[in-house]
């Protein structure tokens, strides 16, 4: 014989709000089981005789919800094997109300038939105490696992089982992060009961208040100022959107791909020199610079009709999941090496699955600095074991296209082979960096750097033009600049 859990809604409030449907169904049941006795109904039903059996010692045994939502279901179900039982639980039991999905969720794995009645949510007398219109966008949220990446400021925000001080605080210090100190929230109990109160408080005393219970909800009104929500991904692209649409600004508007991109790489050299600098406001500024750029092409191909910047986020993230597999699949690793080898594995596979791939070299960026691209190709020759065994062998291939180019200078009748011999040292000098761990790029724009400083100090110790005076004077300066660190 299969028995049932029927569960029932006590409402929001006192006895007003519970539906003639639920009362009822109580009074014939006579006894019931209830999740907590902390409820304002409950008193008045009980003094018509209807008795009830609570799980309020359960929430003292352990440390998480979860555990006490667990016991509760599975005492429920083991009850239920036994004869048809009633349960009831504040609000309505289809929302916030975990006990019931983990029912729904268990119940006909055990042969129990879960039966679902009615009864009225918080959320209708709460709509009505804080006077919001849930059409305008609102988000129901648990303050028992509140995270900041579930806010959406533009919307009503209603945060339920705010029912103590540690909950408050949790739900304060996450809204803190996006919200300013001050902003202005209100702290709901009992909403549409007798006993209903709207306390209207600044953010950063939420936790202060001492009248919280399980009837307690937070509500926070949507942002309505523009620099508040300058924080915002979704702002950020409103902005580029505006900056290319209708009415907005003509150079934005006429940019594209192919003109964007000096200025893609201009922003990652001034990001790597607030790197250089050890300088984090610099940080914050040019990597938005990075960002602008990003929104902007992403921006371009929207307008187009190619893609946005969801496809752009979504190829990212697919890449990511995909080729860490130690964190997000069942793959597991020891080292740095191990996880590198991983990568470069899996990423070999991906450009094999490709039908345009030809070569190990294919996929290189062909736009990159050729200094960069120089790098790129001897890392994914070497992978396959074209390579010098020994970094000593590079320095020799240095020495020997050094030889070359001189012979080729001493000649001077040959501009392009003098050219292609020049160029044949500084791709064996990438070899050298290699072996050595460096980065060439980065190596040669710390040069730039060095020269751009010294030469700066020349300028500035001087009193005339620099081409009046003498070069050992000029090199005396830059000797300075470079026993000053410069």
């Amino acid at each position: 014989m299969t028995h049932t859990i029927k569960i029932l809604g006590l409402g929001a409030g006192d006895i007003d709000q519970l539906t003639m449907g639920v009362y009822k169904q109580l009074q014939a049941a006579g006894s019931c089981w209830t999740r907590t006795l902390d409820h304002p109904v409950i008193e008045t039903l009980q003094e018509e005789g209807i008795k009830f059996h609570s799980f309020d010692s359960v929430y003292e045994k352990y440390d998480t919800f979860p555990e006490v939502y667990d016991e509760i279901s599975d005492t429920l179900i083991s009850l239920a094997k036994e004869k048809d039982i009633v349960y009831t639980v504040p609000g309505h039991p289809m929302v916030a109300e975990m006990t019931v999905q983990l029912l729904l969720s268990k119940g006909p794995e055990q042969g129990i038939e879960i039966k679902v009645e009615g009864g009225q949510s918080f959320l209708d007398p709460l709509f009505q105490a804080v006077k919001m219109d849930p059409i305008d966008g609102f988000q129901l949220l648990d303050g028992t696992a509140l995270h900041r990446d579930e806010l959406q400021m533009t919307q009503h925000l209603i945060i339920g089982q705010v029912y103590d001080g540690f909950i408050a605080s949790n739900v304060k210090l996450t809204l803190m992060e996006k919200y300013s100190d001050d902003y202005q929230v209100a702290l709901v109990t009992a909403a549409g009961s007798a006993k209903e109160t709207v306390k209207w408080l600044p953010l950063y005393e939420l936790d202060r208040e001492a009248e919280l219970s399980n009837l307690t909800s937070v509500y926070v009104p949507p942002v309505k100022e523009e620099t508040m929500l300058l924080k915002e991904f979704t702002q950020a692209r409103s902005i580029i959107a505006a900056l290319r649409g209708p009415g907005g600004c003509p150079w934005d508007q006429k940019q594209t791909h192919e003109s964007l991109k000096k200025y893609l790489l201009e922003e990652a050299y001034e990001l790597l020199d607030a790197i250089d600098q050890d300088d984090p406001d610099g940080m914050i500024g040019e990597l938005g610079d990075v960002l602008l750029q990003v929104l902007l092409h992403a921006q371009i191909a929207e307008d187009e009709g190619m893609f946005s910047i969801e496809d752009v986020i979504e190829s990212l993230s697919e890449k990511m999941i995909r080729r860490h597999p130690h964190v997000f699949g069942d793959r597991t690793v020891s080292s740095v090496e191990e996880v590198k080898a991983n990568w470069d594995a899996i990423k070999q596979q991906e450009s094999s699955s490709r039908p345009e791939a030809s070569s190990i070299l294919d996929g290189v960026e062909q736009s990159l600095p050729q200094l960069l691209i120089a790098y790129e190709y001897q890392k994914r020759a070497a992978k396959v074991g074209f390579d010098w065994p020994e970094a000593q062998q590079a320095w020799e291939k240095v020495k020997e296209e050094m030889e070359e180019f001189h012979q080729e200078a001493v000649k001077g009748d040959n501009q392009d082979a003098l050219q292609l011999e020049y160029g044949d040292i500084l791709f064996s000098l990438v070899n050298i960096a290699r072996f050595h761990g460096l980065y060439p790029e980065e190596a040669l724009y710390q040069a730039n750097r060095k020269f751009l400083n010294r030469f700066r100090y020349i300028e500035q110790a001087a009193e005339k033009p620099l081409n009046e005076y003498s070069l050992e004077q000029l090199d005396q300066w830059w000797n300075e600049a470079k026993f000053k660190g410069l």
